[in-house]
């Protein structure tokens, strides 16, 4: 997919929907595009909703509101529920089915249920549920390459705490891993 696209990503604080969305963002710049990255979130940032809003494209972007989304990351129940209406027809919805076990209400966009909370504990650790998302995403869209997204967690592990930065190898793997769950469904389907 190329020109524009608008995601928007939702989960509950501390499942890293914001910082997917941050990465998504700097990849952009990274790869010369025009990107808007508005984030919502409730009181508490653990454990409340949090989502955010991305557009990405070839031109500017008018306005960081997304009425009508390409594509949802629904890292939870509620997320799903929230936003699976703000998915254009035509567009599709990554859920995270290991927290989500509600029944698609649409029949005019796709569906990628990913049992991220399993696939992040057998590789590394639940805390990259989003970075597996975001790889799937990509695979998906290709609006942005991988190895952008990658080169951005690397600049940003130069800026971080010590104990963040040691983080960057599990967060390269698993966007990689991501990609490629996307990467066997194409393969077999």
């Amino acid at each position: 997919m190329k020109g524009d696209l608008s995601v928007i990503i939702s989960g509950f604080g501390g499942q890293g929907a914001l910082f997917a969305g941050i990465l998504l963002c700097h990849a952009a710049v990274f790869e010369g595009k025009h990107t808007t990255w508005f984030p919502a979130y409730g009181a508490e940032m653990r454990g409340g909703a949090v989502n955010c809003s991305v557009n990405i494209s070839d031109h500017e972007v008018p306005s960081p509101v997304i009425d009508e989304a390409d594509a949802v990351i629904a890292l939870n129940d509620a997320s799903q529920e929230k936003f699976e209406h703000k998915v254009k027809s035509g567009g599709f919805m990554i859920i995270n089915s290991s927290l989500s076990h509600i029944k698609p209400k649409r029949t005019d966009i796709d569906y990628i249920k990913i049992p991220l909370n399993e696939l992040a504990q057998k590789l590394t650790q639940p805390a990259f549920v989003n970075v597996i998302a975001l790889g799937a995403f990509l695979e998906k869209t290709k609006i942005l390459k991988i190895e952008s997204v990658k080169e951005v967690m690397k600049e940003m592990a130069k800026t971080v705490s010590a104990k963040k930065a040691a983080l960057l190898p599990n967060n390269l793997e698993s966007i990689e891993f991501g990609a490629n769950i996307i990467r066997q469904q194409m393969v077999t389907a």
